[in-house]
């Protein structure tokens, strides 16, 4: 994994709460090996009641789709009929293909990796192995508003996304060492050029923008995360500013 450092003018506009909202995390575990391995752990919200079931319903059916082995997303599934679902799909598997001996796992590992009056950002760890030649393995943010638990987006958080794009790409020309190494941007991009990434997540020094595997590079390249250091170009979510 890369680590580039950003320094990108990012905002935080500040909004008085009208509601105390309370949330607790507790560490959920789920194991089965009896067919298919299937390992979860994941932070469960407590606290607020409509808050936190809005945070933890998105989150349960978000880790029920990774595990999913259908091609669309699926509403309302829960975890246990997900990793049925998947379990079912390694007998189905091993029935057409006796001879083969490996063995189906899927790893879901989310935590809370930044957590303010305002956002609340999980990160989740996913890998797949269905017999490949090697399993696969992504990283995605989910940004919560910490006041209401509504998942939000890029569009809810990012003002001026043009501007922010251009801040982004001069730090990735100046930072990212195969550019450094010769390769051209074209190259590290698919020919297609710069573009932000699908992840952007939060910690204490800023934002995160993250760029899984396949997504700007070949498999070996693996993952490019940049780390932003301020906070002057985002926005609150219940307040856009353009």
């Amino acid at each position: 994994m890369k680590k580039i450092s950003l320094l990108l003018c990012v905002s935080f506009i500040l909004f008085s709460c009208k509601k105390d909202v309370k949330l607790d995390f507790e560490e959920q575990n789920i194991e089965q090996t009896t067919n298919a391995i299937v390992e979860i752990s994941y932070p469960k919200a407590q606290g607020t009641k409509n808050v936190a079931e809005s945070i933890n319903s998105t989150l349960e059916n978000f880790i029920a789709n990774e595990i999913s082995m259908s091609e669309d997303v699926v509403k309302n599934v829960t975890l246990n009929e997900a990793i049925k679902g998947f379990d079912n799909e390694f007998k189905t598997f091993k029935k057409d293909f006796e001879n083969v001996t490996q063995q189906w796992k899927a790893s879901v590992n989310a935590e809370v990796i930044y957590e303010s009056s305002k956002i609340i950002c999980f990160s989740i760890n996913t890998y797949l192995d269905t017999g490949g030649a090697h399993g696969n393995s992504h990283v995605t943010f989910l940004n919560f508003d910490a006041q209401t638990g509504k998942l939000l987006k890029q569009n809810d958080l990012i003002k001026n996304p043009e501007d922010f794009k251009k801040i982004a790409e001069e730090y990735f020309l100046k930072e990212a060492e195969p550019i450094n190494n010769g390769d051209n941007l074209e190259d590290y991009f698919f020919g297609e050029g710069f573009k932000l990434p699908e992840n952007m997540g939060f910690n204490e020094n800023g934002i995160i923008l993250l760029y899984n595997v396949y997504e700007i590079a070949s498999y070996v390249q693996g993952v490019t995360e940049f780390t932003t250091v301020s906070y002057t170009h985002l926005t609150l979510p219940t307040k856009r500013i353009v």
